[in-house]
């Protein structure tokens, strides 16, 4: 997979968004917004071709639960197909 190009994250009165650069790709009847941890991927793989396995690995390595529990890779694996399915129906990713 891979993000599709002339898609970027901004931050708009303090909220992450995918904005659709040019002037053929102006269509906000589809605004993406994203919270802190789908913002942190998005950066991560921007530009590149990236795996659903790849997602999850940079959650465990980059988050935990809480400061004393990790973040399993079950989960990670978990949040982050049902967050690239999101991606996907948006159109903001190349399968």
């Amino acid at each position: 997979m891979k993000a599709k190009s002339g898609f970027n994250l901004r931050e708009i009165c303090g909220e992450q968004i995918i904005v659709s650069e040019g002037k053929e790709n102006i269509d906000f009847t589809n605004i993406i917004s994203m919270n802190e941890t789908s913002a942190f991927l998005w950066n991560e793989v921007k530009g590149r071709e990236f795996t659903l396995e790849e997602l999850a690995d940079l959650l465990v390595s980059n988050y935990m639960i809480d400061e004393n529990t990790p973040l399993d890779k079950e989960r990670a694996l978990a949040d982050c197909k049902a967050m690239l399915d999101k991606w996907i129906e948006a159109g903001i990713v190349e399968v």
